[in-house]
């Protein structure tokens, strides 16, 4: 007879709200890491020191290009991948006859994180160094503090507060720190080359409510080129700023095109879904010159279930036909993000159990909505068919000024997490 008092939800919350001490100085300890792109090491090798700490088996691995770009979801990138790592931090469960639930209903269990943050702005628009974080009303201040570090800490506190209970999870659970969810997601996808599956995937994004629904999206940047003339001659030149100006205008036209276009599983909630984001531009030497070039930077939001070869098209042909009306060169390469985008449905088992344990957890009802923006869940849902979704602290200003995070959500969610572990793994005595 298995006599085993396993921890019930409140003796779970009763541990998470214990170590919230520890929660926020790990993670202003991981804000403190500048981890823009291509700065991620750092802060992965703290991460492997906790992981260790919680007697996780640890892969760090170095993402291998040539075994990820022929597969579905992998993002083109123009630079190195040469030190640039994930961790992942691996629970597997001792064969034990007593456990919390048998053995064919103990579901095993993802939660992943990126570590990557976007760049700050101007630092002088921040209250204090963006990567000296501080705590301020209940909130904690640094960049990646929301986006997503907080998520990251909430599922290492809920993996820990089950194991300072005396137990572990009793099926496989595997807690990953991804690089380049900012611009690609190959880090998730190099992850999942690599073997690592699971009957669920959760990423606590700094959403405190239970995503459905994510756009896809597409980088690309184009470049336009004129004719140079001293501005005396300004008839003989070909002003490039111009003419890549005249190709916006087309596109913006589009975007309004799209938008015309309603999807179930956004406009219930937004009159705009789809956004198209000039996020950088270059052009010219000299100004009294007619500039010779210009290039510029763009994203384009689209919906689910629409091809990523006719996104492409679609704005090729719109740049092209704009382009010849100025008789303007042109090219475009696309790079970065090439994001399908993705539904995640809210009557699978998982989503269902995810709100079942949010309303034990917290007392109220979990809230279901979709996003404007691509996470890397989209390749557990589309590619690997394993059911994903996003939960996480609520956060401000993200990739904006000031970027806090909810010292409450945190903690609110940490106690979410660690109860589905229970509720979707089970749990087993850890001796």
């Amino acid at each position: 007879m298995n006599s085993i008092q396993y921890p019930t939800h409140e003796k779970i919350i009763e541990v998470v709200d214990k170590l919230q001490n520890e929660a926020i100085e790990k993670l202003k300890q991981m804000v403190s890491f500048d981890s823009l792109l291509g700065n991620e090491k750092d802060v992965q090798l703290y991460v492997e020191e906790v992981f260790k700490s919680l007697d996780l088996k640890v892969d760090r691995f170095e993402i291998d290009l040539e075994k990820i770009k022929n597969l579905p979801g992998f993002s083109p990138v123009n630079w190195s991948y040469k030190g640039k790592e994930n961790v992942i931090g691996i629970h597997e469960p001792k064969p034990n006859q007593h456990a919390s639930k048998p053995e064919n209903e103990r579901k095993s269990l993802i939660f992943n994180g990126h570590v990557d943050v976007v760049p700050t702005g101007r630092d002088s628009l921040w209250t204090q160094n963006p990567f000296s974080p501080y705590v301020k009303d209940g909130r904690l201040y640094g960049r990646g503090s929301g986006d997503m570090k907080a998520g990251i800490i909430a599922f290492i506190i809920a993996y820990k507060a089950i194991k300072e209970l005396g137990f572990a999870p009793a099926a496989k659970v595997l807690l990953q720190t991804v690089v380049e969810e900012e611009c690609t997601g190959n880090g998730t996808l190099a992850c999942l080359e690599r073997g690592y599956r699971a009957d669920a995937a959760i990423i606590p994004e700094p959403f405190p409510e239970i995503i459905t629904a994510q756009v896809g999206l597409v980088w690309c940047k184009v470049n336009v080129r004129g004719r140079p003339a001293h501005t005396l001659e300004m008839s003989k030149g070909i002003n490039a700023i111009d003419g890549a100006m005249h190709v916006v205008s087309e596109l913006r036209k589009l975007e309004v095109e799209w938008n015309t276009v309603k999807h179930d599983a956004f406009s219930h909630k937004f009159t705009h879904p789809l956004n198209f984001n000039l996020g950088m531009i270059s052009g010219g030497e000299w100004t009294s010159s007619v500039p010779c070039e210009c290039s510029f930077d763009l994203r384009a939001g689209f919906y689910p279930g629409t091809p990523l070869e006719s996104v492409r098209k679609i704005i090729i042909d719109t740049v092209d036909r704009a382009a010849k009306e100025k008789e303007l060169p042109y090219t475009i390469e696309w790079n970065g993000f090439q994001a399908e985008g993705c539904i995640h449905s809210a009557s699978g088992d998982m989503m269902k159990q995810l709100g079942t344990t949010y309303k034990s957890a917290l007392g109220t009802e979990a809230k279901y909505t979709p996003v404007l923006c691509t996470t890397d869940s989209r390749f557990f849902e589309l590619y690997y068919n394993i059911p994903a979704t996003c939960l996480g602290p609520e956060s401000n200003s993200i990739h904006g000024i000031d970027e806090s995070v909810s010292l409450e959500s945190l903690r609110d969610i940490t106690r979410v997490l660690a109860c589905f572990i229970s509720d979707w793994c089970g749990l087993q005595p850890l001796h």
